[in-house]
């Protein structure tokens, strides 16, 4: 019996919906905003309680492996046909990179893939920001985005609704 994930783009929420069968078809409407259609989201990660990993950060949750692995897949698959001359299409896939994972971008990576969809040389990119880069993690899980981001991470409504 599946729990399927889904997102709300005009209140910015992601809903989790249980079904009593796999049902891949049917996209439910907001439960907040009623008649906008929410649009399906892979799961990244998994919630699980219970005791925590050694070396375990409070602030993350596990992470389903399978799942990641299957978004990386999905990456790798797109990256075989991007051109690689092409700096703004490096910054679109590591954008999907970050949407599928559900991982905000830190502030640095933020003005340099910002940089690279303007059409900015990579290599000028990282001679001016290398230090900053390398003191920074590329990606936040959980936290708001950045100031100069595209939009502040989605809210997590807790109920599970019928699909």
């Amino acid at each position: 019996m599946p729990i399927y994930e889904f997102y709300c783009h005009k209140c910015n929420t992601v809903y989790s919906f249980f079904s009593r069968t796999v049902n891949t078809e049917k996209i439910p409407n907001c439960p907040k905003c009623k008649r906008v259609k929410l649009k399906r989201q892979m799961s990244i990660f998994a919630r699980v309680s219970g005791g925590k990993e050694e070396g375990a950060v409070d602030d993350m949750p596990p992470i389903d492996e399978a799942k990641m692995e299957k978004a990386m897949a999905m990456i790798a698959g797109e990256a075989d046909k991007i051109n690689e001359d092409d700096p703004r299409q490096a910054a679109m896939l590591m954008r999907k990179l970050s949407d599928a994972t559900g991982l905000n971008l830190g502030p640095g990576m933020e003005e340099a893939l910002s940089r690279m969809e303007r059409g900015e040389d990579p290599e000028k990119i990282e001679q001016e920001m290398g230090d900053l880069l390398e003191g920074e993690d590329p990606f936040i899980f959980g936290a708001k985005a950045k100031k100069g981001s595209r939009k502040p991470a989605p809210r997590i409504d807790e109920t599970l609704y019928d699909l």
